[in-house]
């Protein structure tokens, strides 16, 4: 069962009753992630989730690791580009102890100016091995080339200039402006009743300012862009993605199921032809990524120079095959049953179910019932899926990311027709 309570300053609490779970997971979650910083606090959201690890007035960074563990819990956070999120899972009985290290961390961090100059340099740390990876690196040059000049296209880590400026008083006033009540929401899942949940925050979380809700920025016209850098690698990395759709739109399941006969499984079209059939990749995939509302959805390859144009070309192929023939039935149905199966075999944790509390109250401000959702997948059709694929498999928003030895690949002098 699902409850719900707003406390006066607009925090949410949301908490679903698993009789047979023996853990209970908790989330804060904070709507505001990557896309609601300037150029000059790219990163902040993300330092800030370091940061609250550090120590508060009661708790050293040891004392939280150690209180965790002693319990044989997880505590942990991350960032995206449209929430933070600080959470425990934990055996019913250390439910207590799970809320009061999360009440303190959120509420209570000192940001100590040693602690923050030591996070600092772990943060420039791990921009430094992102850019040092570059199959994961591409995507954030992707995203930065696909959301060209907006905030979605900045990297959630920031930048060596940003994570490098910014000052404790920047960091802070930066947290009091956007941790406020409006864009809080706190979910738990597993064994946990509503009435215990608000015992235990016990009014801590009341002293919450209300606050403004964050605002994204308005979203810009996508054009057909492409960015080829040369690098001396093994490999060339290929990002190839074009617009998909919002988190909320009704047609939502039929973007998922194109993905996942795309690429977004071992029996996709990709995955059989790039690397089954051909031997061209060991990783091709596609995914999307939906926002509140946009989206894209990408796929990835990495192969050698020497068949850089023939996979490019199998890319293209696969993505006008879905834009101008009918899926199959057969394809169709294992596609959804496939998707529809990963589903109810994640809600069988009680993270997942939490997590799934927390996005679908900032999404659609509601719970979305697995029926629902289940029917949603019921209700597409090929006919569904090749209007949809019309509508995001589009000529000017498609964009092309490489990285490598690019040799003597060229770009067509034309834009690229889908």
């Amino acid at each position: 069962m699902i409850q719900r309570t707003t406390l006066e300053n607009g925090i949410r609490v949301i908490t679903e009753h698993i009789p047979h779970a023996h853990s209970v997971s908790i989330g804060i979650w904070v709507a505001s992630g990557s896309r609601h910083e300037t150029p000059a606090q790219n990163g902040v959201a993300h330092f800030i989730e370091h940061l609250l690890f550090k120590g508060t007035e009661k708790r050293t960074a040891l004392d939280i690791a150690r209180e965790i563990d002693s319990v044989g819990g997880v505590l942990n956070a991350f960032t995206g580009r449209e929430y933070v999120c600080y959470y425990a899972k934990v055996l019913h009985k250390a439910l207590p102890k799970a809320v009061d290290l999360l009440s303190d961390i959120f509420l209570r961090s000192v940001f100590d100016s040693d602690e923050l100059e030591k996070e600092r340099m772990v943060i420039l740390q791990e921009i430094s091995r992102m850019e040092d990876s570059p199959d994961e690196y591409i995507h954030d040059l992707f995203c930065r080339n696909f959301w060209l000049n907006h905030p979605l296209g900045m990297p959630i880590l920031g930048n060596e200039t940003s994570v490098g400026g910014m000052s404790r008083e920047d960091i802070i006033s930066y947290r009091d402006a956007v941790y406020c009540g409006r864009d809080i929401i706190i979910t738990a899942a597993g064994k946990v009743h509503h009435p215990e949940m608000l015992e235990l925050l016990n009014g801590a979380f009341h002293q919450v300012p209300v606050g403004k809700p964050s605002t994204p920025a308005p979203l810009l016209k996508h054009e057909q862009r492409s960015e080829l850098i040369e690098k001396d690698l093994e490999q060339v990395h290929i990002c190839l993605g074009t617009k998909a759709l919002s988190q909320n739109h009704p047609h939502r399941y039929d973007c998922y199921i194109i993905n996942s006969i795309l690429g977004g499984s071992m029996s996709s079209r990709l995955f059989q032809e790039v690397r089954e059939k051909l031997g061209l990749a060991y990783a091709v995939y596609s995914y999307t990524t939906m926002h509140t509302d946009a989206g894209s959805l990408v796929i990835y390859a990495g192969t050698s120079h020497e068949r850089l144009d023939q996979v490019v070309e199998i890319l293209l192929r696969e993505i006008r095959r879905l834009k101008n023939e009918h899926v199959s039935g057969l394809e169709l149905e294992s596609a959804r049953e496939q998707l529809k199966g990963n589903i109810l075999l994640s809600l069988e944790s009680s993270d997942n179910r939490m997590t799934k509390l927390a996005k679908n109250e900032i999404y659609f401000g509601r719970d979305i019932p697995i029926e629902e959702i289940m029917a949603g997948f019921d209700r597409v059709t090929p006919e569904s899926l090749l209007a949809v694929s019309h509508e995001i498999f589009d000529d000017t928003s498609l964009t092309l990311e490489l990285m490598g030895k690019l040799g003597a690949f060229r770009l067509p002098s034309e834009p690229i027709k889908l």
